[in-house]
């Protein structure tokens, strides 16, 4: 039962990617396995809340008929699991590094979601968006921490990771889910089902508006942080 996770921040473009490999039927359900609202809100009420009992959902839950399974993974999932050791007790497990090169945008993009709790296309905004220069700068210096904690990961471990970033999978997605077939070893290239593809690009005028902005107050090719 070959399996994959998707190691990446918030804002990547991971449920994208995800919903991108899910619609193939063939490359598992990835999706927040270590997360239970994130599970029950894809309507697993009894989805437990214990971290062993999530990890023994997830070659079940994860996979497609063809025993493919995948997961997504922050670093925030992965210390709050880290007990389990799951990489190490999940089967014939490989492993996709998936970043945003954009990660001023990615930044901008998590605090406006955390904000409005607008977390995708489909969600309602429960609040208004608002400006803060502070919030920005502190999720993109987390970014970039997080960033280099996967890459130790692998380092450290020895893992050649499939390395996606999100503006390629934006480019041309055919060709990242192609790239996930053969990582787990599928003997035919998967493709995606356009009309299972409901995700939606929430960044808009005001993600630029902040950028611009952001820019202005914080640039300083005199300081290194």
């Amino acid at each position: 039962m070959p399996g994959y996770a998707i190691c990446t921040e918030p804002r990547s473009g991971s449920s994208y990617l995800c919903q991108l490999l899910e619609s193939t039927g063939v490359l598992g359900r990835p999706r927040e396995y270590f997360n239970v609202g994130a599970v029950r809100r894809f309507g697993v009420q009894d989805y437990p809340e214990d971290a062993e009992g999530q990890l023994a959902e997830i070659p079940r839950l994860g996979a497609t008929p063809n025993g493919v399974y995948g997961l997504k993974i922050f670093t925030t999932h992965f210390d709050a699991v880290a007990r389990t050791r799951w990489a190490v007790r999940l089967p014939d497990l490989a492993f996709v590094f998936l970043q945003r090169r954009d990660l001023l945008g990615q930044a901008i993009s998590h605090v406006r979601a955390m904000q409005t709790q607008q977390w995708g296309s489909r969600f309602e905004a429960v609040r208004e968006p608002a400006y803060n220069a502070g919030a920005i700068n502190n999720e993109l210096v987390r970014l970039a921490r997080c960033e280099t904690r996967w890459r130790y990961y692998f380092a450290r471990n020895g893992i050649e990771a499939l390395h996606l970033a999100y503006e390629d999978i934006e480019a041309d997605p055919q060709r990242a889910v192609e790239a996930v077939g053969r990582l787990v070893g599928l003997g035919e290239a998967p493709r995606i089902d356009p009309e299972k593809i409901r995700i939606e690009r929430q960044r808009d005028a005001l993600n630029e508006e902040w950028r611009a902005r952001f820019l202005a107050e914080s640039r300083d090719l005199g300081v290194l942080h």
